[in-house]
Protein backbone atom coordinates (compact mmCIF):
# COMPACT_ATOMS: atom_id res chain seq x y z
CA UNK A 1 0.00 0.00 0.00
CA UNK A 2 1.51 3.31 -1.07
CA UNK A 3 0.58 6.74 0.16
CA UNK A 4 1.09 10.16 -1.38
CA UNK A 5 0.20 13.44 0.27
CA UNK A 6 -0.51 16.51 -1.85
CA UNK A 7 -1.81 19.49 0.09
CA UNK A 8 -4.62 17.84 2.03
CA UNK A 9 -5.07 14.83 -0.28
CA UNK A 10 -3.99 11.34 0.69
CA UNK A 11 -3.96 8.73 -2.04
CA UNK A 12 -3.97 5.04 -1.08
CA UNK A 13 -3.30 2.30 -3.64
CA UNK A 14 -3.87 -1.41 -2.95
CA UNK A 15 -2.77 -4.10 -5.40
CA UNK A 16 -2.33 -1.51 -8.15
CA UNK A 17 0.35 0.92 -9.29
CA UNK A 18 -0.82 4.27 -10.59
CA UNK A 19 1.09 6.15 -13.27
CA UNK A 20 1.50 9.93 -13.12
CA UNK A 21 -1.26 10.53 -15.68
CA UNK A 22 -3.81 8.61 -13.59
CA UNK A 23 -2.70 10.37 -10.39
CA UNK A 24 -3.08 13.75 -12.11
CA UNK A 25 -6.56 12.74 -13.32
CA UNK A 26 -7.64 11.76 -9.80
CA UNK A 27 -6.22 14.98 -8.32
CA UNK A 28 -7.98 17.06 -10.98
CA UNK A 29 -11.34 15.37 -10.28
CA UNK A 30 -10.92 15.83 -6.51
CA UNK A 31 -9.99 19.51 -6.91
CA UNK A 32 -13.33 20.09 -8.63
CA UNK A 33 -14.98 19.26 -5.30
CA UNK A 34 -13.53 22.49 -3.82
CA UNK A 35 -16.27 24.57 -5.46
CA UNK A 36 -18.99 22.54 -3.69
CA UNK A 37 -17.51 22.86 -0.19
CA UNK A 38 -16.68 25.93 1.86
CA UNK A 39 -13.91 24.39 3.93
CA UNK A 40 -12.34 20.95 3.84
CA UNK A 41 -9.93 19.44 6.29
CA UNK A 42 -8.80 16.38 4.39
CA UNK A 43 -9.39 14.32 1.26
CA UNK A 44 -8.69 10.59 1.09
CA UNK A 45 -8.84 8.53 -2.08
CA UNK A 46 -8.41 4.78 -2.11
CA UNK A 47 -7.95 2.78 -5.30
CA UNK A 48 -7.71 -1.00 -5.35
CA UNK A 49 -8.29 -4.00 -7.61
CA UNK A 50 -10.42 -6.97 -6.59
CA UNK A 51 -9.86 -10.59 -7.61
CA UNK A 52 -12.12 -10.25 -10.65
CA UNK A 53 -10.01 -7.38 -12.03
CA UNK A 54 -12.50 -4.61 -11.29
CA UNK A 55 -11.30 -1.32 -9.87
CA UNK A 56 -12.69 -0.04 -6.60
CA UNK A 57 -12.55 3.70 -5.92
CA UNK A 58 -13.46 5.25 -2.59
CA UNK A 59 -13.43 8.96 -1.73
CA UNK A 60 -13.73 10.47 1.75
CA UNK A 61 -13.91 14.19 2.43
CA UNK A 62 -13.74 15.49 5.96
CA UNK A 63 -15.21 18.92 6.64
CA UNK A 64 -15.45 20.65 10.02
CA UNK A 65 -19.04 19.43 10.49
CA UNK A 66 -19.44 16.27 8.43
CA UNK A 67 -17.66 13.35 6.82
CA UNK A 68 -18.69 12.58 3.24
CA UNK A 69 -17.95 9.15 1.78
CA UNK A 70 -18.69 7.52 -1.55
CA UNK A 71 -17.37 4.48 -3.36
CA UNK A 72 -17.88 2.67 -6.63
CA UNK A 73 -16.61 -0.32 -8.58
CA UNK A 74 -15.96 -0.18 -12.31
CA UNK A 75 -13.93 -1.64 -15.16
CA UNK A 76 -11.47 1.29 -15.06
CA UNK A 77 -9.90 3.48 -12.40
CA UNK A 78 -11.19 6.64 -14.08
CA UNK A 79 -14.73 5.27 -14.29
CA UNK A 80 -14.89 4.31 -10.64
CA UNK A 81 -13.46 7.69 -9.55
CA UNK A 82 -15.88 9.58 -11.83
CA UNK A 83 -18.91 7.75 -10.47
CA UNK A 84 -17.74 8.20 -6.86
CA UNK A 85 -17.19 11.95 -7.44
CA UNK A 86 -20.67 12.29 -8.99
CA UNK A 87 -22.23 10.53 -5.99
CA UNK A 88 -20.24 12.77 -3.62
CA UNK A 89 -21.44 15.90 -5.44
CA UNK A 90 -25.06 14.76 -5.06
CA UNK A 91 -24.55 14.25 -1.32
CA UNK A 92 -22.95 17.67 -0.84
CA UNK A 93 -25.56 19.54 -2.89
CA UNK A 94 -28.35 17.73 -1.05
CA UNK A 95 -26.90 18.69 2.35
CA UNK A 96 -26.36 22.29 1.23
CA UNK A 97 -29.96 22.53 0.02
CA UNK A 98 -31.28 21.06 3.29
CA UNK A 99 -29.30 23.60 5.29
CA UNK A 100 -30.49 26.47 3.11
CA UNK A 101 -34.12 25.32 3.43
CA UNK A 102 -33.82 25.13 7.23
CA UNK A 103 -32.45 28.66 7.31
CA UNK A 104 -35.29 29.95 5.15
CA UNK A 105 -37.93 28.20 7.26
CA UNK A 106 -36.39 29.61 10.42
CA UNK A 107 -36.36 33.11 8.98
CA UNK A 108 -40.02 32.80 7.92
CA UNK A 109 -41.09 31.64 11.38
CA UNK A 110 -39.22 34.52 13.03
CA UNK A 111 -40.85 37.01 10.66
CA UNK A 112 -44.30 35.63 11.49
CA UNK A 113 -43.69 36.02 15.22
CA UNK A 114 -42.37 39.58 14.96
CA UNK A 115 -44.92 42.25 15.77
CA UNK A 116 -44.24 45.71 14.52
CA UNK A 117 -46.15 48.75 15.58
CA UNK A 118 -47.80 50.92 12.97
CA UNK A 119 -45.44 53.72 13.92
CA UNK A 120 -42.51 51.65 12.74
CA UNK A 121 -43.93 51.24 9.24
CA UNK A 122 -42.65 53.41 6.46
CA UNK A 123 -45.10 56.05 5.31
CA UNK A 124 -45.10 58.21 2.25
CA UNK A 125 -43.18 61.33 2.81
CA UNK A 126 -45.17 64.55 2.84
CA UNK A 127 -42.16 66.42 1.56
CA UNK A 128 -42.49 67.69 -1.95
CA UNK A 129 -39.96 69.32 -4.14
CA UNK A 130 -40.67 73.03 -4.03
Amino acid sequence: MSEEKILNLRLFCKNVELDDQTKDYIIKRIQKMEKFLQKTLEYEVEVSVDKKGKFYGEIMIQTPHKLYRSSNTSESIEGSIDMAVAEMQRQIVSDRDKFRELQERGARSIKKKMVLSEEARFKKSSLTNS
